[in-house]
């Protein structure tokens, strides 16, 4: 199995870098660019644990919800994907239709290894559908970690894709939100109040509407027929979103939480962040120890 993260692979770039510091730490000796080095490999160890770590809790924390009864705001989805109406997304790789797609374009140098050359990768929206209902997902800002890779080499060129497609398990925790609904917390009587104002800051047309004496005032009667007009309208206007149609939307949390879309059980995922936090926890210890040991010799 192969598994790609969006946002250029964290979890493994992570790693590779610092694999680099310690080789840096190394080929430069004691010294300044050694401290620098270690420095560096100490806080990304932390950042490491501490990141892996709390996205494995968030995983492991929020429960599952069903679609058509799911809290507005941070939700864990699971259902099957499916297309959006409209036009399909289409591989660049072989034409096919999928959900959405990374493709990876390395080219071989005369040395024989693979460099990366470009990256493309679709932004449009699709569906996850549950028994109760169907949600869009905006896989913008979202990690991807998603196990389907194909792999085309033509000539010097080698493409490597990560796929959805329709039918695939599919693994959404993000910010849920519904359009075209009323929210328990709506406030008729507040409605009829900013309705009120907004008709005051207009004297002339307010007169028309309710002056009914025609004397250039609104006393205390026409006031209440005022009042009650903007009951009216507020009423309908709530019936209105009521009987509208709902959508429901799960996209990138704004305060910066994880968006995570996979086609893997999500158990399987806090796993691995897991296994990663441990890693991270590990080269934080190491980093310290090596940075005491150093200091012991003489070495800073």
């Amino acid at each position: 199995m192969h598994v790609r993260l969006r946002r250029d692979g964290l979890n493994a770039a992570l790693p590779l870098a610092q694999l680099a510091l310690v080789a840096l730490a190394l080929r430069a000796g004691p010294g300044p660019a050694a401290v620098v080095a270690l420095a560096l490999l100490l806080a990304s160890g932390l950042y490491g644990w501490l990141r892996s770590l709390h996205h494995a809790r968030m995983i492991l924390d929020t429960p599952t919800a069903r679609i058509a009864s799911a809290a507005q705001g941070y939700a864990e989805l699971r259902g099957r994907g499916q297309p959006l109406q409209g036009t399909p997304v289409l591989s660049p790789l072989n034409g096919l239709p999928v959900l959405w797609y990374r493709v990876l374009t390395e080219r071989r140098d005369r040395d024989g290894k693979w460099r990366h050359e470009r990256t493309h990768e679709s932004d449009a929206s699709f569906l996850v559908v549950d028994a109760s209902g169907e949600c869009a997902v905006d896989p913008d800002g979202a990690e991807m970690l998603v196990q389907r890779r194909d792999v085309v080499v033509q000539g010097e060129l080698r493409h490597t894709q990560w796929s959805l497609l329709r039918h695939d398990p599919v693994y959404v925790l993000g910010d849920f939100l519904t359009l075209g609904s009323v929210t328990p917390e709506f406030d008729a009587a507040a409605q009829v109040r900013e309705l009120l104002a907004e008709w005051k800051k207009d004297r002339p047309a307010l007169l028309a509407r309710f002056d009914v004496d025609g004397d250039g005032e609104i006393d205390l009667r026409e006031w209440e027929l005022a009042r009650a007009q903007a009951r009216r309208e507020v009423r309908q206007q709530r019936d209105a979103a009521l009987s509208a149609a709902e959508a429901h939307v799960v996209r990138r949390p704004a305060d910066g939480r994880l968006y995570l879309i996979s086609d893997l059980d999500p158990a399987r995922i806090a796993r691995r962040y897991k296994l990663w936090s441990v890693f991270h926890m590990l080269v934080f210890l190491g980093t310290a120890a090596a940075i005491a040991w150093f200091r012991q010799q003489g070495g800073f």
